[in-house]
């Protein structure tokens, strides 16, 4: 079974969602990943599509045109206080856009509370027709996959999920046995990029690395040929690999192009299609 390939947002984050659509087309994707809420604390611009309407026609109207749909919508950050009236607005757009998955990361170090939060946010996103995954990154206060899993399975919503990033994976404790014993409904969408090996392990470093100087697959040191051969079978995945010093030199869809490219090679040369 061949696995539907999504263009993350982070790949191409400096164009505007119509023409991520567009680029995404282009260059084969199936799916697009958009980001609607800001992922930093600081620092971050809001996104307009959250609340401007004729934006959002624009982007229905550029999907239905090219066959692109929303795989991933990001990004929910659930912490000891939470504006659930926002998030409730957030699941109704990600509707609006026919999107499937949301990326939810948890801050939250009272794990107990963590975990009901993530069956509330659950219970709204079901609502609107959209899984919940929650990403482990080890600088959060879910560092990990043990961590992940613990907390969607005591949650226990079945739209919950583990969204597992192979730079995540490769900087945590998490170990390809323990993503190829992942329940397989509980794998919605998988990230794929590459990264240097050895690497700052600081969490400055690490987020750095994470948010603005990825590799393309084949490029690093990560096992994603491993990695790939123990995710599901058909399972979408996210080709999500920002970066920064690069898209000052080349455009967003070459490096989109450049992305799907290297993904592939990793898929066949672990036997599996996209």
């Amino acid at each position: 079974m061949a696995h539907p390939l999504s263009l993350a947002f982070l790949t191409t984050f400096e164009v505007s969602p119509v023409d991520a659509v567009k680029i995404a087309a282009e260059t084969g994707y199936q799916m697009v990943g958009l980001r609607i809420l800001p992922a930093a604390a600081s620092g971050e611009p809001d996104y307009s599509l959250l609340t401007n309407d004729r934006e959002l026609a624009e982007v229905q109207a550029v999907l239905r045109d090219t066959g692109v749909t929303v795989g991933d919508v990001e990004i929910i950050r659930l912490k000891p206080e939470n504006d659930w009236d926002l998030f409730a607005r957030f699941c109704a757009r990600c509707e609006a856009l026919l999107a499937r998955h949301i990326l939810v990361a948890g801050d939250d170090p009272d794990h107990a509370r963590l975990t009901d939060s993530f069956a509330r946010f659950c219970e709204i996103a079901a609502r609107h027709r959209l899984t919940a995954d929650l990403e482990f990154m080890p600088w959060t206060a879910v560092p990990d996959l043990t961590a992940a899993l613990q907390i969607v399975q005591a949650a226990g919503a079945g739209n919950g999920g583990v969204l597992v990033d192979a730079l995540h994976y490769d900087r945590s404790t998490t170990t390809l046995e323990q993503i190829a014993a992942l329940p397989a409904d509980r794998v919605n969408y998988v990230q794929f990029c590459d990264g240097t090996v050895p690497y700052d392990p600081s969490d400055e470093g690490l987020i750095r690395i994470a948010r603005g100087e990825r590799l393309f697959p084949g490029q690093g040191g990560i096992d994603l040929i491993g990695l790939a051969r123990v995710i599901p079978e058909g399972v979408t995945i996210s080709v999500e690999v920002p970066h920064r010093p690069l898209a000052t030199k080349i455009d967003a869809r070459a490096r989109a192009e450049m992305a799907i490219a290297a993904t592939r090679g990793i898929l066949r040369a672990a036997g599996r299609t996209a």
